[in-house]
């Protein structure tokens, strides 16, 4: 049985034996003497390819084929995914691949990454600031407005009816002052109706030494309207205030006697601070106020 034996081993070092290596050192572990008589079993006698006298390859079992086709598919796998997992970082470059519309401008650098700081000299003066000088106009202004209108329209219809009574009073010839004092109109003296009778003179032009309805001036025009309430008066002024009384301009009452100080005018008191008189050449009879202070009230009839 040794014998054999070593005629075995001495037959396997000398003829390929077509079991792999790894199949005789597990039967060699088994250590079983039914495995090393299977063995023996296997390996004795020369194999197929000996007896045909060529040298062939020794063939990989199938189940390690198997194995090593399913570790080559594994590590292909993992190297996919692993590449896979990778690629988004490697392939992405935020510098490289940003869209121009939503890169940093050289502002926006600034702006962020710079402080900004503004220095205003002292010599840098406050500026004030006023308000815009257009205004609204309020209803009081357009009232006033209004106002205005109407009194200027009420003048021109007055100034109207002035003309027209120059023009008639241009042809007068009615009674003069001397035949009204021989035979008074307005025989009752009343300060009130001699105002009144005055008032129907306006328009009548400013004649200089005018004394009757053709044309007045200032003394003329005192002279006229007096005489038909029968009371004598000269044409001149200075001589007109000493025919009365002076009187306190408190007392004065419309009808009296305005003088002016300097001797250079006098008129008819129309009340309120006004004087109804003959202004001057170019103008006519009217009702104004008093321009002076040198001024002071006489009193006819008293």
């Amino acid at each position: 049985m040794a014998l054999n034996n070593d005629a075995h081993r001495s037959s396997d070092r000398d003829t390929p034996h077509p079991t792999p290596r790894k199949n005789l050192s597990r039967i060699v572990r088994s250590g079983s003497p039914a495995g090393r008589g299977s063995a023996f079993r296997r390996s004795s006698g020369p194999s197929r390819s000996a007896v045909a006298g060529s040298t062939a390859t020794p063939v990989a079992p199938r189940r390690s084929r198997t194995r090593n086709a399913l570790s080559v598919v594994v590590m292909t796998l993992a190297v996919g995914l692993v590449a896979t997992v990778a690629l988004p970082s490697y392939a992405f470059d935020p510098v490289a691949n940003a869209s121009p519309e939503f890169a940093r401008s050289e502002v926006a650098a600034m702006t962020f990454d710079q402080p900004q700081q503004v220095a205003v000299a002292e010599s840098v003066a406050d500026t004030s600031v006023g308000r815009d000088a257009i205004t609204a106009t309020t209803p009081e202004e357009l009232q006033a407005a209004r106002d205005a209108a109407a009194a200027a329209a009420a003048a021109a219809a007055a100034e109207q009816s002035r003309a027209t009574a120059s023009a008639s009073y241009a042809s007068y010839s009615g009674m003069s002052a001397r035949e009204y004092l021989a035979n008074p109109a307005y025989p009752n003296f009343s300060l009130s109706q001699v105002y009144q009778v005055g008032l129907q003179y306006q328009g009548v032009p400013y004649v200089y030494g005018g004394a009757d309805p053709s044309g007045f001036d200032c003394s003329g025009f005192v002279m006229y309207v007096y005489a038909q309430f029968g009371i004598p008066l000269a044409h001149s002024v200075r001589s007109q205030a000493a025919s009365g009384t002076v009187i306190d301009a408190s007392a004065a009452q419309p009808g009296d006697l305005v003088i002016f100080s300097d001797g250079s005018h006098d008129g008819i008191y129309a009340g309120n601070g006004n004087i109804l008189h003959a202004p001057y050449e170019g103008a006519s009879v009217r009702v104004q106020p008093i321009w002076t202070d040198a001024h002071y009230f006489v009193r006819l009839g008293i």
